[in-house]
């Protein structure tokens, strides 16, 4: 039997907590950013994507193509907070949550639906029920598979429902532009086009008949494509408690980018991301691990050491920043990630001094009340300990 795997993803989710805070925001042109040298958007309103302006886009375009637009400035640790109301919301439901970035989550609701007499009904009424509490606006899809969960709740925007079984796949996923496929990339559906598949329904005829031109463009990533595109692929929901030994979280990027700033401002997001979850869970950690994955799919991942643990956000960005900066700056990148490894109990912490330590430390002050008594008796220059004197080369 198959799964019924839901993806939810909120509705220009930045945007929409300024208008929650700011209601005169609401139906207009607004994008989240800054202007100047090396501003990009981080998310615009549905009012702005009508003049063309897009997530990922340098501000300084953004204004051209839409000279009244809004630009407010990020609150990361707002969004964060109603981020977590609403996967609170979401995990009332169920348990088997994955989150898949500060906006959007995967969630198995197999065992939930059942004896449900009308699904659709139901959903609307998760939709409806998540607004009322938080005010926020979301997509609902629903399918057997991550991919067709992804697909169906990018299909209706803002505040839709689609519900894509495998029998739906040709008629509602075929005619769409070949864009429009969770897993093609950006650099990869030119490419597609140029050898004329221009739609999901070209390609998917393309992998029935083993062509070899597509195979080779497509690479590892045609045999996934072609199972998804069938019906199949992961339907397994990872969620935050099936390792307890981490705690991470990683998103894909609005566009394959070798962007500074924007790479920069999504690594903030999810510090802050990790950051909140280990204080909720009172676990520091010893090791900060960062994941990227290029744009043939390919993760690649790095970690270091650090001493004392913690859970603080600006340790963790901080340190996560800077190993992006030594080991993948130039590379064009479709995702990332940050995880926080190693974790220990805060409760389980406690800065113990070795018998050795504590009679060392006893001695260093014996001396220092002897040269304190000494200096105040005599004239002329203080006395010192060796260990003060600088060496003199």
């Amino acid at each position: 039997m198959a799964k019924v795997i839901v993806h939810i993803d909120l509705n220009a989710f930045f945007v929409r907590a300024e208008e929650i805070r700011n209601p005169d925001l609401e139906n207009k042109a607004v994008a989240i950013g800054h202007l100047g040298r090396g501003g990009i958007v981080s998310t615009c309103s549905y009012e702005a994507r009508k003049f063309g302006v897009r997530s990922g886009m340098p501000m300084n375009k953004a204004v051209k193509l839409c000279p009244h637009l809004l630009i407010v400035p990020p609150d990361y640790r707002f969004y964060i907070t109603l981020s977590h109301e609403f996967k609170k919301y979401i995990r009332h439901i169920t348990p088997k949550v994955e989150s898949a970035s500060i906006d959007e989550l995967f969630a198995d609701f197999t065992d939930v639906v059942k004896g449900k007499r009308n699904v659709e009904t139901y959903f609307r009424e998760i939709q409806a029920g998540l607004y009322k509490k938080t005010k926020l606006k979301c997509s609902i899809g629903v399918g057997p598979t991550k991919f067709l969960a992804k697909m169906a709740s990018d299909y209706r925007k803002p505040m839709g429902l689609t519900i894509i079984r495998r029998k739906d796949i040709e008629e509602i996923l075929y005619p769409l532009p070949i864009e429009d496929m969770f897993g093609v990339g950006k650099k990869s559906a030119p490419r597609l086009r140029h050898i004329g598949i221009n739609t999901i329904g070209d390609l998917a005829k393309k992998l029935n008949d083993n062509d070899p031109t597509t195979l080779s463009l497509l690479g590892k990533g045609a045999e996934e494509l072609h199972k998804w595109l069938k019906g199949y692929g992961s339907d397994e929901i990872i969620t935050e408690y099936d390792d307890p030994k981490s705690i991470g979280n990683s998103t894909t990027l609005v566009k394959d980018t070798s962007e500074y700033e924007y790479i920069k401002q999504t690594f903030e997001i999810l510090a802050e991301e990790v950051s909140m979850r280990a204080k909720k869970e009172s676990m520091i950690g010893s090791t900060i691990q960062i994941m990227v994955k290029d744009t043939n799919y390919q993760a690649h991942n790095k970690s270091v050491a650090i001493n004392p643990p913690t859970n603080n956000a600006k340790d963790i960005f901080t340190t996560a920043i800077k190993l992006y900066e030594k080991n993948y700056l130039d590379m064009t990148i479709r995702a990332v990630g940050v995880t926080l490894q190693n974790l220990i109990n805060i409760k389980d912490v406690a800065v113990q001094m070795t018998f050795f330590d504590y009679e060392m430390h006893e001695e260093e002050n014996k001396t220092k009340l002897i040269i304190n008594e000494i200096n105040r008796k005599i004239k002329g220059a203080p006395l010192k300990r060796a260990s003060e004197i600088k060496k003199k080369c």
